[in-house]
């Protein structure tokens, strides 16, 4: 994916900060100071492409009359997206969770998935809900992904099949996991939902493993509104996809077996389809503040920007921090509010990992001793803001804030502390 910046696409009206910098610790928005921007900085905004081609393709929905049950927009769609993947198939869905509720169903799984314990909680929701056990598993430090040998720890003989995470954007081992995946006799699955447009090896993201999901919901970096797709090269599970996502039903005929409404809408489709045309100008905005945030903050005690492989297409859609609390002199959690007061929204990733929500830490409370790193990372990481509304001199802006904050940390806490006493 191209890194060139698209015309404009930085602009923000109303963002500019208010100042260049913080001179003294009291100026800071937490201890009383006015916040550094005008207006709130989110991370994941909604991304809207060319709005005048969006309200044309909407009009010939209205005029045809044809809103869903797999229409032309939406045929459309899914075919620009294989074509774009390499895959022969990919059946669009009312959103990822579907998406991952219907392959479920469509491979037949079950007993017990392994799944990251490092990801949304909607990843292993989407497992229980259909009656299966998510088997959570510790994830790489590096990247963030489904760590192989932990992988290789937690099968066992009610394993049905393994579901990877491309985190960020970021790819899973692959090569290592599929490897696993045929010699345990296990399905391979990928849960892609922050990884459209992204490429392992030079080959796209969409065909790997038996088949992967993908969301397009409407803070992802390709929007539908709400919505997701299921890619895969495997004929006979497409068309158990198809069937299930449409009540089991092949066309306007009578139902064949158990399925579900998944479908998209058409008016969902005339947002991808847009989204498409402008994906590339977006992404190379991305790239470009990943870029500013790596140079602002890189070297700083305590502070990793995570890296996304320079030999690969990425879509840049979030700029990820670890902070180190031991060396920073301040946690991740501070950070955070710290930045919150300024007016730049910046959040933790998962603050409770997959294995510390409900129902699952009731059902499996030992489960954090096995999962060091997912436990670790669960305190340490926090998303900045970034996408095309997002300017250059906001970006300095949020490193400027931080590396003050980091230089000033004990100063800051004292001054807390006085305050709460």
């Amino acid at each position: 994916m191209s890194t060139r910046t698209g015309k404009g696409a930085g602009r923000a009206a109303g963002r500019a900060p208010r100042r260049a910098q913080r001179r003294a610790v009291e100026d800071l928005a937490l201890l009383g100071g006015r916040p550094a921007f005008a207006e709130p900085l989110p991370v994941g905004a909604a991304v809207v492409g060319d709005r005048a081609r969006l309200l044309e393709r909407i009009r010939g929905v209205l005029d045809r009359r044809c809103f869903t049950d797999d229409g032309p927009l939406v045929r459309e769609f899914e075919h620009q997206l294989a074509r774009s993947m390499g895959v022969r198939n990919c059946v669009a869905t009312c959103s990822g969770t579907v998406g991952l509720e219907v392959l479920a169903r469509a491979a037949g799984l079950a007993g017990e998935v392994i799944v990251p314990a490092f990801t949304s909680a909607a990843t292993a929701h989407a497992l229980r809900w259909l009656g299966l056990r998510p088997v959570f598993c510790d994830v790489d430090p590096a990247t963030h992904t489904l760590d192989p040998a932990r992988v290789e720890e937690r099968v066992g003989p009610r394993t049905s099949a393994i579901l990877g995470v491309h985190l960020w954007g970021r790819t899973c081992e692959v090569e290592a996991l599929v490897e696993i995946a045929r010699r345990r006799h296990l399905a391979l699955f990928f849960d892609a939902a922050h990884a459209f447009g992204c490429t392992r090896g030079g080959r796209a993201v969409g065909g790997f493993g038996d088949a992967e999901v993908l969301s397009f919901h409407a803070t992802m970096v390709l929007s539908t509104f709400e919505g997701g797709a299921v890619t895969t090269s495997n004929d006979a599970l497409a068309h158990r996809l198809r069937l299930m996502r449409n009540l089991g039903c092949a066309g306007s005929g009578p139902a064949a077996g158990l399925g579900i409404n998944g479908r998209m809408n058409e008016m969902s489709a005339a947002a991808g389809l847009t989204g498409l045309e402008t994906l590339e100008a977006h992404a190379g905005v991305n790239a470009g503040h990943h870029e500013r945030y790596r140079r602002g903050l890189d070297g700083q005690r305590g502070l990793r920007v995570l890296r996304y492989p320079a030999e690969e297409r990425n879509n840049y859609q979030f700029v990820v921090l670890e902070v180190d609390p031991g060396q920073a002199g301040l946690s991740r959690d501070r950070l955070v509010e710290v930045l919150r007061a300024e007016n730049v929204l910046a959040r933790s990733a998962y603050p409770a990992a997959c294995h510390a929500v409900e129902p699952y830490r009731s059902e499996d409370p030992g489960a954090a001793q096995r999962l060091p790193v997912t436990e670790r990372l669960a305190q340490r990481v926090l998303l900045l803001p970034t996408g095309p509304a997002l300017r250059s001199q906001d970006v300095d802006q949020v490193c400027r804030l931080v590396r003050f904050a980091v230089a000033h940390a004990q100063e800051l806490e004292e001054r807390l502390e006085r305050r709460a006493a």
